[in-house]
């Protein structure tokens, strides 16, 4: 197989930057067709795209040999289907974060990649960014010891579409933002989950909770491993003053801190001492070649028959995070999950 052919399904944001990726951006790969069920929006993708196989749904996509593998950037509710059609019709599937609502769903879709031999990646861009990489390795190869707590902050300056007011449908803000920071804890600390305690309240988009009570729009979570490493999840969506992603972690012999708010390599100081600078506006500038290792990873799992670097347990394992969290909030209680009872 000298290239990937792939089929975009779902061309909102998130499914466009994988999109342009694959047209611009990576070798051994061509963008053959898009379904999105909005006629106006699958038109305007394709023509800038210059795609001319567009689909208002799936099945019409599946019935012509078009593509080997999926890119899934639909809304979080539509996952598990789409991938286990996907994967029965034995196309690979990358999908994106979060995998799905439900630990029953996840589970569903690795089953069908598995029982399909095809391969299945969630998009868990921030394992392919060298910041992040960079620590990785620092704990890995032991030079400041293990560590103890892992701190992680995660911020961004606008909402999702309105299908993520509904947290039974989007399972909020844990799953739309935090699904990321819940992975890249457990990537991290190298450990699973035994226990979660979240607080959340809405103080920046009271409208919207007056239609959805259980809206939130920051949430502080902290949480236990089986390895004894503890931490902290802080998120609010929207904030005003730019994309915001940072890490911390203690170790016993050391500290790394990842990341910054500035967005660019320079600072100013006027005659009266104020500093000035500019933040990150945007996800798709802060990550972007994360974005595009992450692709390029997944067609060479397909191409080589590897293991992604990402697979469906390490999504299931967020998804399973992101539901004790909810639950949580809910009960006002500390829960327990059965990740970490697991062998690691």
């Amino acid at each position: 197989m000298e290239k990937i052919r792939f089929c975009l399904i779902g061309a909102g944001r998130a499914g466009m930057v994988h999109a342009k990726n694959i047209v611009h951006s990576v070798q051994n790969a061509e963008l053959n067709a898009i379904v999105e069920n909005n006629e106006k929006l699958l038109e305007e993708r394709g023509e800038e795209l210059q795609i001319k196989n567009l689909f208002k749904d799936v099945d019409s996509a599946l019935s012509k040999d078009l593509f080997d593998a999926v890119v899934i950037g639909a809304p979080t509710f539509t996952h598990r289907d789409f991938t286990v059609k996907c994967a029965q019709a034995k196309k690979h599937v990358f999908c994106e974060k979060p995998m799905a609502v439900t630990e029953l769903e996840a589970d569903e879709m690795i089953k069908a990649a598995e029982e399909n031999n095809v391969k299945l990646q969630i998009a868990f861009m921030k394992r392919f960014d060298s910041l992040f990489l960079n620590a990785k390795e620092i704990i890995d190869n032991g030079r400041l010891g293990d560590p103890i707590i892992i701190k992680s902050l995660a911020r961004g300056p606008g909402l999702p579409a309105s299908w993520y007011y509904d947290v039974s449908r989007s399972n909020g803000l844990l799953a739309e933002i935090c699904s990321h920071e819940f992975d890249s804890a457990r990537w991290l600390s190298g450990s699973d989950f035994i226990r979660i305690y979240a607080e959340a309240v809405n103080r920046k988009t009271p409208d919207i909770k007056k239609q959805y009570p259980d809206f939130y729009d920051s949430v502080v979570c902290t949480f236990k491993m089986k390895n004894e490493v503890i931490g902290t999840i802080d998120s609010t969506c929207p904030v005003d003053y730019g994309f915001d992603i940072r890490g911390e972690i203690v170790l016993t012999k050391g500290l790394i801190v990842i990341g910054e708010v500035k967005g660019e390599a320079i600072l100013t100081c006027d005659v009266k001492g104020v500093l000035g600078g500019s933040a990150f506006r945007s996800w798709r500038k802060r990550f972007r070649d994360a974005y595009v290792a992450e692709i390029k990873s997944f067609i060479d799992a397909v191409m080589n028959d590897k293991t992604p670097l990402v697979t469906g347990a390490d999504g299931l394992a967020a998804v399973e995070a992101v539901v004790a969290g909810n639950n949580s909030i809910k009960t006002c209680m500390p829960v327990e999950l059965q990740q970490g009872k697991k062998d690691t």
